[in-house]
C-alpha cells in the first residue's frame, strides 16, 4: 500500500498483512503495512487495526491477519495508525474459514468476516480482557490452557432407532454423518434443581440427540457447535441441554459481562453487548457447546469436535447477505478444515444430503425406531358422496379430531396465515387488487378492513375493475379463519394458534385445538394425541424446483410432534408424497429426487451461479468463462439466457460441474473485479464519485428456479 510516505521497505523490521474491511471486490486481498515500534507488542494476528487508505487522509478498518518480516509490496509502506484492541477476535481457523467460503462463492472475505465477528463493544471487552488477566495472571493474548472438563450431571438418554454407541462412535471417530431423527418427542428435566422444585418441558426428540451429542463430544475434552434454523429450534435446544449439563454451566446466559457457562448461545434475538460476551467467551481456551442460528456455524470454537445442523434445508439457514453462502456449505467446509465430526439431523432428508451419502461423503445412519408413524392420506379413502370429497376437512378428519381431543391437544397444519389469503369481488369473482400498487388484498380478521398485502393501503373505496362490484368475498382460509370455524365446531375446546404473529414454543397436554402454520407448530407435552394435515393441494401448487421436498420436510416435521400411535390425517395428498409419509421412507423420495435432477442438470446434481448486469457486462463476463476452460472441462459448464432481469439489466445462469467450480468460481470474480474497476467518473458528480458497478454474481442462488 503506498502513501506519500515514509518508510522505505528495506528498514521494515516488522510488517503485518492487513484485511481491510471494505465490500469493494478489488480490496479483497491482503495489504501490507508497517507496524511502528510503539504498536509491536499489541499489533498481532487476530487484532482490529485502523490503517491509512490511499489518498486524502481517509482511515480503513481491518484486521491483521499476519505478521512477517517482509512485505510483498515492492516500494514506501504506510504505517498501522492504531491497534483498536489488543483482543484476538479473528482466529487463525475462521479467517481461514472466510477465505475458503468467499473464494468459493466469488465473494468478499470481509463480508463473510463481518458475519463471524460481532461489532466490537468497547465495556464488554475490557471486562474480559481484564477478568482473563486476573485468572492465573495469564495474558489476555496467550491465557493458559483451561483443564477442567465439565462433567454432564446425568448420563446422556439413549438415542431411540440408532443402537448403543453408534452416534458416541461417530463422533469419537470424527465421522461425517446424516441422522435420520426418531419420529417422537422427550420429557426433559431439570437436571440442577430438587426434587420439589423439578422443572420438565418437552423438546423433540432431535433436539434430545443433539444434546447427547454435544455432551458426549464435551466429555471428550473438545467444543461443539450446534446450528438450528429459529429461536423456537434453539430453545428446545437449550431446554434438552439444561437437562444433561449442571446449572453452573449456563451461568451467565444473557448477560453482557458476567461469565459465561460451558453453554454459549449466539443468535440475533441477543443485544449486542450480550452477543459479543458469549463470543469473546468462544474464543478461551477451554471446551464448550456453541448453540445459535445460521451464523454461529463460524464461531470460534477450541478443539473443535462436532458441528451437527438440525433441519438444514430450512430456508433459515440461507444466509440473505453476501456472498449468500447456506450454512450447510460452511459446515462442510469448516469440517473439511477442521476434522471435527459432521451430523446432519433431520426428520426428512434433502436432495443436498442425499448427494453427499451417494458420494460415500456422509454416512448415512439409517433410523430403525420402535414404532412407526400413523399416518392416513384421505386420497386413498373411498367416498360416494362428492362435498365429503372435496371437503377441506373430510369425515374421517373430524372423528380423529373429535376423539382425540377428549385425551389430549390436536394439531391442525394450515397453508396460511391471516384471516383470509385472497379477497376476490363478491359479483365476479375476480381476485381484488390495491388501487395504489395493485398488490393482492388480504382481511386480517373477519370485520377488518381490507388492506393490501404489499403497501399496507386500506381499501375503503375499493371498485372492482372488471365488473365495477364494491363488495368482498373471502377466497381461502388462514389460520385465524380455521381457528374461528374450528372453535364454532368444537365450542367447548380452548383454540390456540401459532403462525408468524403469534408464535408458540409449546403447549400443555390438556385437550385443545392448536392451529398453526408449517414451521411454527408447537411442541405437546407427551405429543399430539392426533395431527391434521391441511391444505395439502395448496402447498403443491407452487411454482419451485423444491416444492414437493419442502412440502415432505414441513409435512414430516409436524407428524414428528405426534405421541406414540397417535393418527395423522393428511388431506389432498395422494401418490408417492403419500406413500413416503405412510412408510416413512424420506431417504428413498430424496434419492429418486436427486436422480431427476441429475437427468435435468438441475441443483444439487450440479451448482448454478446468476450472472446479473447489463447486456455487455453479462456477455463479457460469460465470454471470459468460456475462453478459461479448455478441452473436457468445457463440456462441464452450460449457460441458459441470458433474459431480461430488473432496472433493465438483464441475467444468465451459468450450470456447472463441481469438479469446475473452483474455475469457475475465480473467473467470474475477475470479471466482478473487471467491471468494478473500470467504472468511469460521472460528469457533474464529485472526483470520487464513480457510476454503480453494471456486473453482479451469486453461486447457488435457488430462487431464480422458482
Amino acid at each position: 500500500m503506498t502513501t506519500s510516505g515514509i518508510t522505505p521497505v528495506a528498514s521494515v523490521t516488522r510488517v503485518a498483512r492487513v484485511m481491510l474491511e471494505s465490500p469493494l471486490p478489488q480490496l479483497d486481498r491482503l495489504f501490507d503495512y508497517r507496524i511502528p515500534d510503539a504498536l509491536i507488542p499489541d499489533a498481532r494476528p487476530g487484532v482490529r487495526v485502523k490503517v491509512p487508505l490511499r489518498s486524502a487522509g481517509r482511515v480503513s478498518r481491518g484486521y491483521i491477519v499476519e505478521v512477517t518480516d517482509h512485505a510483498d509490496f515492492v516500494g514506501t509502506l504506510s504505517d498501522v495508525e492504531e491497534v483498536v484492541s489488543a483482543a484476538v477476535v479473528l482466529t487463525p481457523d475462521v479467517w481461514a474459514l472466510a477465505r475458503r467460503v468467499a473464494d468459493r462463492a466469488a465473494g468478499n472475505a470481509s463480508d463473510v468476516v463481518r458475519l463471524a465477528v460481532p461489532p466490537r463493544q468497547v465495556r464488554v471487552e475490557k471486562a474480559w480482557l481484564a477478568r482473563r488477566q486476573k485468572a492465573g495472571g495469564a495474558s489476555p493474548e496467550h491465557p493458559e490452557p483451561v483443564e477442567a472438563v465439565a462433567t454432564p450431571t446425568t448420563n446422556p438418554p439413549p438415542i431411540d432407532g440408532y443402537g448403543p454407541g453408534v452416534v458416541e462412535n461417530a463422533i469419537a471417530q470424527r465421522k461425517r454423518i446424516a441422522l435420520s431423527a426418531v419420529a417422537t418427542v422427550r420429557q426433559a428435566g431439570n437436571a440442577s434443581a430438587g426434587e420439589d422444585e423439578a422443572h420438565t418441558a418437552w423438546v423433540g426428540a432431535w433436539a434430545a440427540t443433539m444434546a447427547a451429542m454435544a455432551v458426549h463430544t464435551l466429555g471428550l475434552g473438545r467444543s461443539s457447535i450446534l446450528v438450528v434454523p429459529d429461536y423456537r429450534d434453539q430453545e428446545q435446544l437449550e431446554t434438552a441441554l439444561r437437562a444433561l449439563l449442571p446449572a453452573e454451566d449456563h451461568a451467565g446466559q444473557g448477560t453482557a459481562t458476567g461469565a459465561i457457562g460451558t453453554v454459549a448461545r449466539l443468535d440475533a434475538r441477543q443485544t449486542n453487548p450480550e452477543r459479543y460476551a458469549n463470543f469473546l467467551a468462544c474464543l478461551e481456551p477451554r471446551p464448550r457447546i456453541i448453540v445459535g442460528t445460521r451464523s454461529v456455524v463460524y464461531a470460534p470454537a477450541h478443539e473443535l469436535g462436532l458441528i451437527a445442523l438440525w433441519d438444514e434445508a430450512d430456508p433459515l439457514h440461507n444466509e440473505p447477505l453476501s456472498p449468500y453462502v447456506a450454512s450447510r456449505d460452511v459446515a462442510l467446509i469448516r469440517q473439511e478444515q477442521s476434522g471435527s465430526a459432521l451430523a446432519f439431523v433431520s426428520h426428512s432428508r434433502s436432495s443436498e444430503v442425499q448427494r453427499l451419502v451417494e458420494l460415500g461423503f456422509l454416512d448415512d445412519i439409517a433410523q430403525s425406531p420402535r414404532f412407526l408413524p400413523k399416518v392416513v392420506p384421505t386420497s386413498a379413502q373411498v367416498s360416494n358422496d362428492r362435498y365429503a370429497q372435496t371437503a377441506r376437512i373430510p369425515s374421517t378428519a373430524w372423528q380423529a379430531a373429535r376423539t382425540a381431543l377428549e385425551t389430549g391437544p390436536v394439531l391442525i397444519q394450515v397453508a396460511r396465515p391471516g384471516y383470509s389469503p385472497v379477497l376476490a369481488c363478491a359479483s365476479c369473482t375476480s381476485p381484488a387488487h390495491c388501487l395504489v400498487c395493485d398488490g393482492p388484498l388480504r382481511a386480517q380478521s373477519k370485520n377488518s378492513p381490507p388492506s393490501c398485502a404489499w403497501c399496507g393501503a386500506i381499501a375503503a373505496q375499493w371498485q372492482c375493475r372488471h365488473c365495477e362490484g364494491t363488495t368482498f368475498t373471502h377466497i381461502g382460509q388462514g389460520s385465524a379463519r380455521t381457528a374461528e370455524e374450528l372453535g364454532r365446531a368444537f365450542p367447548a375446546t380452548r383454540v390456540i394458534v401459532s403462525d408468524g404473529s403469534r408464535s408458540r414454543g409449546d403447549v400443555g397436554g390438556g385437550p385443545a385445538l392448536v392451529i398453526a402454520t408449517r414451521g411454527a407448530e408447537p411442541v405437546a407435552a407427551g405429543g399430539y394425541h392426533a395431527v391434521l394435515l391441511l391444505d395439502g393441494e395448496r402447498m403443491l401448487a407452487r411454482e419451485s424446483l423444491t416444492v414437493a421436498e419442502d412440502c415432505l420436510r414441513w409435512w414430516s416435521n409436524a407428524i414428528a410432534l405426534a405421541a406414540p400411535r397417535a393418527p395423522t390425517i393428511i388431506v389432498g395428498v395422494g401418490g408417492d408424497l403419500a406413500r413416503t409419509l405412510v412408510t416413512w421412507q424420506q431417504p428413498r423420495f430424496a434419492s429418486e429426487e436427486l436422480a431427476d435432477r441429475r437427468r435435468l442438470r438441475f441443483p444439487p446434481a450440479i451448482r448454478v451461479a446468476t450472472v446479473r448486469g447489463t447486456a455487455e457486462a453479462v456477455a463479457s463476463a460469460v465470454k471470459e468463462l468460456h475462453d478459461s476452460v479448455q478441452g473436457e472441462d468445457s463440456a462441464k459448464i452450460d449457460v441458459l439466457g441470458p433474459v431480461p432481469d430488473e432496472n433493465d439489466f438483464v441475467r444468465s445462469i451459468v450450470r456447472f460441474d463441481y469438479s469446475v467450480g473452483a474455475s469457475v468460481a475465480s473467473t467470474l470474480r475477475a470479471a466482478v473485479i473487471k467491471n468494478a474497476t473500470s467504472r468511469r467518473k460521472t460528469p457533474g458528480r464529485p472526483t470520487n464519485y464513480r457510476t454503480p458497478p453494471t456486473l453482479r454474481v451469486r453461486f447457488d442462488d435457488r430462487e431464480i428456479l422458482d
